[in-house]
């Protein structure tokens, strides 16, 4: 269990938290409940089935982790295993959503975006996985 909460009081991981709380905020509240424009959860997941031969269930799962990980990533808890939620998460966006569109976000005639943005996410939750929580989390308290 001490895998899962220790970490290192590093300042430079409340950045990462803040930085995917805030992003997956706006994110995970269009896929749920179709706040900023979205599709909500409905919509989504069944665009995502369509377009890409996801699961409806799969799907869910995946708005739900959007979802929670703003809860954990602003408080510091359950850091590693959200983060890993949100790179299998990402890891799939990548390679079914993005890929093809090649590397950068915009630019040219495409009609969908690269995996720029996406790969900078991944890495920041990457980055998170392997280093816990940080200072000021719920993690380092219950990790000691």
């Amino acid at each position: 269990m001490n895998i899962i909460f220790q970490t290192e009081p590093n300042v430079a991981f409340i950045v990462l938290r803040l930085g995917l709380a805030i992003t997956f905020f706006a994110h995970g509240f269009q896929h749920l409940p179709g706040w900023f424009g979205g599709k909500g959860l409905k919509g989504q997941v069944a665009g995502w089935k369509n377009k890409y031969g996801i699961p409806v269930w799969i799907g869910v799962v995946g708005v739900l982790i959007e979802v929670f990980s703003v809860a954990a990533m602003t408080l510091g808890f359950l850091v590693r295993p959200f983060a890993l939620g949100l790179m299998i998460f990402l890891a799939v966006a990548l390679w079914k959503g993005h890929r093809e569109f090649g590397f950068f976000l915009s630019g040219g005639d495409r009609k969908g975006t690269g995996i720029e943005y996406c790969l900078a996410l991944f890495l920041m939750a990457l980055t998170l996985f392997v280093g816990g929580g940080g200072a000021l989390s719920i993690d380092r308290v219950l990790g000691y």
